[in-house]
């Protein structure tokens, strides 16, 4: 049996907005502005409305907010880890301390800000795409040749998962409604 049209369009709309892609970084600092760049390239091609982009700057706490809003969180930021420039990573931090020790120029934010959302019990799953820079270029909205070539692998897998984690979602929503466990 095919489910009404009407009922099928009100439950995608209970289910909207279940992924965050929130790439941070300082736009004026060269690489260190890769996540920004990242959101600024995604919020127009990506195209999907359980997904929401926002380029976090360096926000620090003033990004709990948002964060605290999604069950499932993507981060995409810069860091300084002796990596070849161009290394993306992909890491589940689910405390502070599991975040690279030498992240940029924001890396307090950023930490604070899980600590606290751990603190309130409203720590969403996280997904930190981490990207290698050399170094931060001050007073620099462009990105170097490793960094700028690496943008559209980034891109890819940001999205590739953010899509991987509202169809989970969307999932784990449909056996929660109809009582199959989960």
């Amino acid at each position: 049996m095919i489910p009404d049209a009407g009922i099928k369009q009100q439950k995608i709309k209970t289910m909207q907005k279940r992924v965050l892609i929130l790439g941070v970084g300082n736009y004026l600092m060269g690489d260190e502005g890769v996540g920004v760049h990242l959101a600024r390239h995604l919020a127009y091609d990506l195209n999907d409305e359980q997904i929401d982009v926002v380029d976090g700057g360096t926000g620090g706490f003033q990004l709990m907010e948002w964060m605290e809003s999604y069950p499932s969180v993507i981060l995409v930021d810069a860091t300084l880890d002796q990596r070849e420039p161009g290394t993306i990573r992909l890491i589940q931090p689910k405390f502070s301390a599991d975040f690279p020790k030498a992240m940029s120029t924001h890396e307090i934010g950023l930490k604070d800000v899980v600590e606290s959302l751990i603190l309130l019990d409203k720590l969403p799953q996280i997904y930190l795409f981490v990207v290698s820079i050399r170094n931060v270029q001050p007073l620099s909205i462009e990105l170097s040749p490793e960094i700028q070539s690496a943008l559209t692998d980034l891109k890819k897998q940001v999205s590739e998962l953010a899509k991987l984690e509202v169809h989970k979602l969307n999932v784990a929503e449909l056996l929660k409604t109809v009582g199959a466990p989960l």
